[in-house]
């Protein structure tokens, strides 16, 4: 059994995990620790605040008790906007609090895009356009090339979690760049566990989404592999793009 820890803000897309846990097929148990969201909003200051030290800290207890084996910080938002430098930061203070190899889904991401070879990218965002274009930089901060950034104007996590499947494939759709080799879907309050196949079929190519790369980050800091095709192209055997 590997037991995997998630600290996650708030309530929106949580069911993402259960779901993904069963796709998953295997002995693995994802572990979801609610975070104290603050203000639920997609501005910086209230994203810096969601994913302070003092909050991130206080769900690593529940996690050890649960004998979780890493965690990651499952928010993209609450860790790119802190910069490159400051993510990293961020996710050491995350490590030292917990006692266990950490990261979190902005870093899932880019390491993400290394497993699949791929470099040219497309960002198809809940985010305003401000947000949205920060994650690009954080992208190129990690050697990706930018093709594309689509902002969606979803101020708040609550309004994104009410997305269903066509609101899901028409943003990934409006998002997609003809160069793109992936398409990145970066926010944890958009349901995508169960979309996946649908998005990848629809646009040709591989899709990361938030929660989905999340979980493999987390499996990767625990050396798991897992052979998941329902989870989409990050989680076959092979990686199906290479440059």
């Amino acid at each position: 059994m590997t037991a995997l820890g998630f600290l996650y803000p708030g309530h929106s897309a949580e069911d993402d995990y259960p779901r993904i846990e069963q796709l998953l097929g295997s002995d693995i148990r994802l572990q979801v620790v609610h975070t104290d969201i603050g203000e639920d909003a997609h501005r910086v200051d209230a994203l810096v605040e969601m994913g302070s030290p003092d909050r991130l800290a206080a769900g690593v207890g529940e996690l050890r008790l649960a004998g979780a084996e890493a965690v990651v910080w499952a928010c993209t938002s609450g860790s790119f906007v802190h910069g490159w430098q400051g993510a990293h930061d961020q996710v050491r203070a995350l490590a030292t609090a917990a006692g266990l190899p950490a990261s979190s889904t902005s870093f899932a991401f880019t390491h993400a895009l290394r497993e699949l070879g791929a470099r040219r990218v497309a960002v198809a965002a809940t985010y305003p356009e401000d947000i949205a274009a920060l994650f690009a930089a954080f992208l190129r901060d990690a050697g990706a090339e930018v093709l594309s950034v689509r902002g969606s104007g979803i101020v708040t996590a609550a309004e994104a979690g009410t997305w269903g499947e066509e609101q899901v494939l028409a943003l990934a759709r409006e998002g997609d760049h003809p160069e793109a080799e992936v398409v990145l879907l970066p926010d944890t309050a958009l349901h995508t566990a169960s979309h996946v196949p649908a998005l990848e079929k629809e646009l040709g190519k591989p899709v990361l989404t938030a929660n989905q790369v999340t979980v493999w980050e987390a499996l990767r800091l625990t050396d798991r592999r897992v052979n998941a095709p329902e989870l989409g192209a990050l989680f076959t055997k092979e990686p199906i793009v290479q440059v």
